[in-house]
């Protein structure tokens, strides 16, 4: 190239960057920056920052994130969402702008996630569509429709006598170790082929207890349409705090595509003592047991999420599941109640009937669905109501046979049959039951088929009716999910099936005696012979007796 052309390139090049400098206005973008004043467990105070809003985040040194929690005139409380050790007082604060909001996603399916986004999991980050915030106002009540379509949790106790729907908010609650979460995991393990999604929010749980139950769910299956977001208990509480508003972003986000989604919190009273805890430290005033005024909000807020929305916006569904830990059997503490009554009703697991090894050790008498028996299949309907009258007579019976009263043929009836209802209520862990095998099972139990059953033969005889439900006409189990009303002859057909699958159960009866031939009857002189006396050897009978004197 020739110097003269080289020289031209070079000219007009400055003369474009000269014009660009030349146009280039600098621009000042202000930057609000605030001082932390002091750091305690999980919250941090700061001054500064002037224009800070309410829940709005703000980024710490090491991208530590925080909430603004308390919005005072001279300084603000956060609630820390990270670890926490290195920060001092003096160090900087800056405000983001935006509140806290979470990744949401078909790419979440599958992951183990914590409440900001971050994978647990090892398989590398996770491939969120969008983001929304953590905290969103619940659907307009014109919005919603009502609840109609059950939600099937493959166990019998529940779906025949405590019925959830897709929309609805079932409490499940009891003591320590009762089988609450085996309860909600039984539930997720079932929605394998309806075309329901599932969350499932573990709120500062032992790492162990997370592990088993990620295990189960991933060797299951049950993972591919699960999301799991964890806190264990060694966690920041402002993590604890905001996972359950996390979880339920995620699962609106299905919702509003128009799935059906199932969310299990797990528990809601770890919930409320981080809660506690943020509200003790950030000087807010106490109430009953300590709780902060607002603790009963914090839970309405939540659970006023679930709903089942109309066909015009997609028809989805969110259905929850709270689980709430009592103490000493005592349902009416102040969490307890706050959360029956924001629920639609209450699994209560009994620690009796947990001992007896009664499980699920659900108490019926405590447990309620208000709103998912209108939901139930109408097979269920059928058997449902008679279920529920013999079970709780059979109870009372039992503990006033257990003072030694005699009782009469009609009373030991009723305790039998209770006796077999109780059996095969009993089901074992990850074992859900198909609706056509519930149904079969019930109406062999309304009927009276499994009365003449030996106890210790229960399990085995409801295995093989189990397995006889397959022998059902395909157009009867079909119509046992679709028809309003279950019909004589589907029933008939149904009762017969079983009879056939339970008659090696029945005891044989017992051969008849053969009556011993009758004596014939002497006449009445031969039979009443006079004695003799006895002769001694050597003696002659005497002839004529001498006649005894008369005294």
């Amino acid at each position: 190239m020739e110097p003269e052309s080289l020289q031209t390139v070079f000219d007009s090049v400055f003369a474009a960057i000269g014009q660009v400098r030349e146009a280039f206005t600098p621009q000042l973008t202000p930057r609000e920056v605030g001082t932390i004043t002091g750091v305690a467990t999980g919250i941090a105070t700061v001054s500064g920052l002037p224009g800070v809003g309410f829940d709005e985040l703000v980024t710490f040194p090491g991208d530590v994130l925080g909430i603004a929690f308390n919005v005072d005139a001279d300084e603000i409380g956060v609630v820390l969402l990270g670890e926490y050790w290195h920060l001092n007082a003096g160090d900087e604060v800056q405000r983001t702008g935006r509140v806290m909001d979470m990744a949401v996603g078909d790419g979440l399916l599958g992951r183990v996630i914590n409440p900001l986004g971050q994978p647990l999991d090892g398989n590398g980050p996770v491939a969120p569509s969008k983001r929304l915030p953590v905290e969103r106002p619940a659907a307009p009540i014109m919005d919603r429709a009502p609840v109609t379509v059950p939600l099937q949790t493959g166990i019998k106790v529940i779906d025949a006598l405590i019925p959830v729907g897709r929309g609805q908010r079932e409490l499940i609650l009891g003591d320590r170790q009762t089988g609450k979460t085996a309860i909600a995991i039984d539930t997720i393990l079932n929605q394998c082929g309806q075309n329901v999604l599932c969350v499932y929010c573990a709120i500062g749980q032992r790492a162990s207890a997370v592990a088993k139950a990620v295990a189960t769910l991933r060797e299951k299956g049950a993972l591919d349409y699960t999301v799991v977001v964890v806190t264990e208990g060694n966690d920041p509480p402002g993590l604890t705090y905001i996972s359950p508003y996390a979880a339920t972003s995620i699962a609106e986000s299905f919702m509003e595509k128009g799935r059906d989604v199932l969310i299990v919190y797990d528990d809601l009273t770890h919930h409320a003592r981080a809660y506690r805890e943020l509200s003790l430290l950030l000087r807010r005033p106490p109430g009953r047991e300590a709780f902060p005024g607002d603790i009963f909000y914090i839970h309405s807020r939540l659970l006023e999420r679930a709903t089942h929305l109309r066909k015009e916006l997609g028809g989805g569904s969110l259905t929850a599941l709270p689980i709430i830990e009592t103490e000493a059997q005592d349902i009416s503490a102040y969490i307890p109640t706050n959360l029956i009554s924001i629920t639609d009703g209450q699994i209560y697991l009994s620690p009796t009937l947990f001992e007896l090894g009664s499980l699920p050790a659900v108490d019926v008498g405590k447990s309620v669905s208000r709103v998912g028996g209108k939901a139930q299949h109408a097979a269920y309907r059928v058997v449902a109501g008679d279920l529920k009258l013999a079970y709780a007579q059979f109870e009372e019976l039992e503990t006033f046979s257990r003072f030694g009263a005699r009782l009469d043929k009609d009373t030991r009836k009723i305790i039998e049959h209770g006796r077999r209802i109780r059996a095969c209520l009993k089901q074992p862990e990850f074992d859900p039951v198909s609706v056509p095998e519930q149904i079969a099972v019930l109406l062999a139990l309304t009927a009276e088929l499994f009365d003449s059953v030996p106890l210790d033969q229960m399990k085995d005889a409801e295995h093989a009716l189990r397995e006889a439900v397959a022998d059902i006409p395909v157009e009867v189990r079909e119509r046992l999910d679709t028809a309003e009303k279950l019909s004589d002859e589907d029933r008939e057909t149904i009762i017969q099936i079983a009879g056939k699958a339970l008659a090696r159960f029945q005891p044989k009866p017992e051969p008849k005696a053969e009556p011993k031939p009758e004596a014939k009857a002497e006449p009445k002189g031969k039979s009443q012979t006079e004695s003799k006396p006895e002769l001694q050897p050597g003696t002659k009978p005497n002839a004529n007796p001498e006649p005894k004197e008369k005294s």
